[in-house]
């Protein structure tokens, strides 16, 4: 009996997609408990991506870097109390990649608690950390990912999790879905042990042309759900983050010098009978992208002030995908990172081609996932310079 407890919350759970932006309390997942008088519901989750990896430079010195460990382990919580109309959600990260560690050097356990109030199922608004509304890629769940980590693109100016107030509205112009997202928060990540003069100031706006994806899976990578009709989603926004003290607004080290970031970021995603298709586009600019490692918060010893930059510039990236049979789905991304003239000492213009090959056991809570990547720099695509590289991952993912 209790076994076929366990395959029927894998069941349910492999068929509803992750938000991270909204507590889950209408579909049935992991385990859960509600109380007699139905006052009080709560449902734990948890997830683990264990992987092995090996990069390697073609400039005949580098013996390679090999990458064997749990990437992420989280447990998450959700659920309401006294009323659906007041959720809430709990993230706990157990990994030190995960917990922003190196960074800060705070073992940063808690990802998301937030509270929500649910005025309506198309009206709801936040009051703790969470996602910031920002690009699609990192408003995605990790779990939903179809490679095994985030685009370059992402990774250089991608906003974060952050400290604030949201309001989430959901309307239709005639037939079409309209979601619109906005956000004041604090700007320095969930590292913050306490709030300065500058706060961030966050906006994004969706449009869904063709109507709403099956189970949410605008906020999913690849066309798991096989859409009978073609499905779009056009996005985009804005980030304004006044006088941060880290390099990269909510995430990166200390800065003794506050830097204002202006982050703009558009996006799209297509989907129809097991094709496809994503783009993104972000681009973030300061004045000054020039500062110095503040070292009393990031524990550097030495006498010497340790020099860093914001990531200022543009990049794109796009990826697309077929599911074939049997849950398998081939993959292939193109990544570009432009940084801007005032880094370009620092950075060189970055380009990456991925393959990727998924195996769906259960969506996307059972997979197996196979990627291979080339990095090549300055459009230089030829192995004979030594800057390029060259990769590869395999990676397990496990949830419920």
């Amino acid at each position: 009996m209790l076994a076929g407890f366990g395959l029927l919350i894998l069941n349910h759970a492999a068929h509803a997609q992750e938000r991270d932006d909204r507590a889950t309390i209408l579909n049935f997942k992991g385990i859960q408990y509600m109380s007699k008088d139905s006052l009080f519901y709560t449902n734990f989750r948890f997830r683990m991506q264990n992987r092995a990896g090996f990069s390697n430079k073609l400039d005949r010195v580098d013996n390679g870097t090999f990458d064997a460990r749990i990437r992420r382990l989280r447990m998450r919580i959700d659920g309401y109390i006294y009323t659906r109309r007041v959720s809430y959600s709990i993230q706990l990260a157990f990994t030190r990649s995960d917990q922003d560690f190196d960074d800060t050097g705070v073992a940063n356990i808690v990802r998301d608690a937030v509270v929500f109030y649910n005025f309506s199922d198309d009206f709801y608004i936040s009051f703790g950390q969470n996602k910031l509304p920002g690009n699609r890629q990192r408003v995605n769940s990790s779990g939903q990912l179809q490679f095994a980590d985030r685009s370059l693109v992402n990774s250089y100016f991608t906003l974060d999790r952050d400290f604030g107030l949201s309001l989430n509205l959901s309307k239709k112009l005639g037939t079409m879905p309209i979601h619109a997202k906005a956000a004041i928060s604090t700007g320095e990540g969930r590292a913050a042990s306490g709030t300065d003069e500058g706060l961030a100031y966050t906006g994004r706006v969706e449009f869904l042309p063709f109507g709403d994806f099956t189970n949410d899976g605008d906020y999913s990578e690849g066309d798991i759900e096989r859409e009978k009709k073609p499905k779009l989603s056009i996005g985009g926004g804005y980030s304004y983050n006044d006088r941060t003290i880290r390099e990269g607004g909510q995430l990166g080290r200390y800065v003794q010098n506050p830097f204002t970031l202006k982050t703009a970021f558009a996006d799209a995603i297509f989907k129809y009978q097991g094709f496809a298709y994503q783009a993104e586009y972000m681009r973030r600019d300061v004045d000054n992208p020039f500062n110095i490692i503040d070292d009393r918060l990031n524990q550097i010893d030495g006498p010497e002030q340790q020099e860093t930059y914001a990531n200022k510039g543009w990049g794109i990236n796009q990826q697309t995908s077929y599911l074939l049979n049997k849950g398998y789905e081939v993959a292939a991304r193109y990544t570009y990172v432009h940084p801007h003239q005032q880094i370009r000492d620092f950075e060189d213009q970055t380009e990456v081609i991925e393959l990727g090959l998924t195996k769906y056991v259960k969506a996307h809570r059972l997979k197996v996932q196979v990627n291979g990547n080339y990095t090549f720099m300055n459009g230089i695509l030829s192995n004979r310079t030594g800057d390029n590289l060259w990769g590869g991952m395999l990676q397990v993912e496990l949830g419920i």
